[in-house]
């Protein structure tokens, strides 16, 4: 699937069991989208795997689970790659998708060594 589409679209891709390795590695390779996937599997190896190798292909990852159904607030639900920035609305760092963070220290005693105490020999 290399195009986005919005809508329940289930894509069913049969393979031999012992070419899982490099279905993944096509899942991961073959589109620029990433909205939400799942993985389904009985061997705790191979849901590793999975995660591993499909870490930065979707913003929601679900195992052993269906892909919909994300609740604003409990599960924060943002794409990846084309599919969005992963702001994962409804998310504790949504709000900086609209600010410019800025970190300011101010010292109030004025500098009379530039040394730190673990410069000390």
């Amino acid at each position: 699937m290399q195009e986005e589409i919005f809508g329940p679209v289930l894509t069913v891709y049969p393979y031999p069991d012992e070419q899982y390795k490099e279905t993944l590695e096509l899942v991961n390779k073959t589109s620029p989208f990433g909205l939400t996937g799942s993985v389904f599997s009985q061997d705790k190896s191979v849901i590793e795997e999975a995660s591993d190798i499909l870490i930065n292909s979707t913003g929601n990852f679900y195992i052993n689970d269906k892909s919909t159904g994300s609740v604003v607030g409990q599960q924060p639900f943002g794409g990846s790659r084309l599919s969005g920035t992963n702001d994962k609305s409804g998310g504790p760092n949504y709000l900086l998708k609209f600010c410019s963070p800025q970190s300011i220290k101010e010292t109030h005693t004025p500098l009379t060594n530039i040394n730190y105490p673990s410069m000390q020999g």
